[in-house]
């Protein structure tokens, strides 16, 4: 008889085979370790490789390195979305271990990864976009900025998530709530802020395209989330009431909206690590993302009525890219079925400045 964990062919000599038993006891599933494992290993490897190439002398190379880079820490977002729902190791400590390094990655670390985790809890738990900045307010208390945020987002650069990025690098001199946090808060900025400090004063160049490079994450981040929900943002992140919609799942699968890159191949959508399938992932927030294409022909099938196609999204990404930035859930906006009819056919105008990663 063999031992528990023990495999029938020996690996071949110089070959070190982690035993089944382990995976089975870190992981929470053993299919974790090819698809979470080379989602991580790409995270990182695109982060290191891309920083190198932007300090190369030729162009080409420069900008090839920023998408790298870009894409990178895109999928070291996402896989903080799979820690933060503890996809990824049995155990919630290894998830959070491995969620706070992927932060550093994608610029997430000024605040805490359990922040990030919370936010994104009361999300699915109350069925509602939990927010405790007010930029509906901001803008109307402030026009001239909102006059250089609609300038600087009609050439595509995303001053509104940037913005957001600013609270989120400050976050504990600005929001009272996480004050605690200030002394962790300095120490990250002192870090961060110090390298970013040097590279614009020793190398320019390399400033600029890492900002480029972030920027392009921030885009492809607010692309994705603009369109799957259709219901506006409730000040509540620091109140304890219960929600109106809590528990309600046949409302959140009706205010839920799933956006794939294509329904035609399942590849295509690991750009984003499948995060466009988005009825699936609330219908269960246990199913990893390597998963969610499946969980969503469970449901839907392949009709393509039940998502809203990639033309669709560019369109609406490109038209109302000012228009959005407020007043994008008042007037005369359809919710529900009709909402997802008429986002089929490029007529919403879209969330903005909505990421996972802005704990507030």
């Amino acid at each position: 008889m063999l031992a528990a964990g023990k495999c029938l062919v020996s690996p071949p000599a110089g070959v070190y085979r982690v035993p089944d038993m382990a995976i089975s006891s870190t992981l929470r599933e053993p299919d974790g370790l090819r698809w979470h494992g080379g989602a991580v290993l790409y995270a990182v490897a695109a982060y290191v490789l891309g920083w190198i190439g932007l300090f190369a002398d030729g162009i080409a190379v420069n900008l090839l390195s920023t998408l790298v880079l870009a894409h990178g820490m895109t999928i070291a977002a996402y896989m903080i979305h799979e820690c933060g729902h503890n996809l990824v190791f049995r155990s919630v400590k290894n998830n959070a271990r491995l969620g706070r390094f992927l932060s550093w990655l994608c610029g997430a670390s000024y605040g805490t990864y359990e922040d990030i985790r919370y936010k994104h809890f009361r999300h699915h738990v109350d069925n509602d976009d939990v927010v405790w900045f007010d930029y509906e307010k901001f803008f109307a208390d402030h026009p001239r900025v909102l006059a250089g945020t609609r300038f600087l987002e009609w050439f595509y650069i995303p001053a509104h998530d940037l913005i957001m990025h600013f609270i989120m690098v400050f976050t504990s001199f600005i929001i009272p709530e996480r004050r605690s946090q200030r002394r962790r808060n300095v120490i990250v900025l002192a870090i961060r802020g110090g390298i970013f400090l040097a590279l614009v004063v020793l190398v320019p160049k390399v400033a600029v395209l890492y900002a480029i490079a972030y920027m392009l994450m921030m885009t492809i981040l607010r692309f994705m989330d603009s369109l799957q929900h259709d219901y506006p943002y409730s000040l509540t992140l620091f109140e304890f009431g219960k929600p109106p919609r809590k528990g309600n799942f046949e409302w959140e699968q009706e205010h839920t909206f799933s956006n794939p890159h294509t329904l035609a191949a399942d590849w295509p959508n690991w750009f984003t690590l499948n995060f466009g399938f988005h009825n699936a992932h609330h219908d269960d927030m246990s199913v990893p993302w390597y998963r969610l294409p499946e969980k969503h022909r469970a449901i839907f099938g392949s009709d393509p009525g039940a998502v809203i196609p990639l033309s669709a999204q560019l369109r609406i990404f490109h038209k109302q890219r000012v228009r959005r930035i407020v007043g994008n859930h008042t007037g005369d906006v359809p919710e529900g079925r009709e909402y997802l009819k008429a986002a089929q056919r490029a007529e919403v105008y879209g969330g903005n400045a909505a990421s996972f990663l802005t704990s507030f």
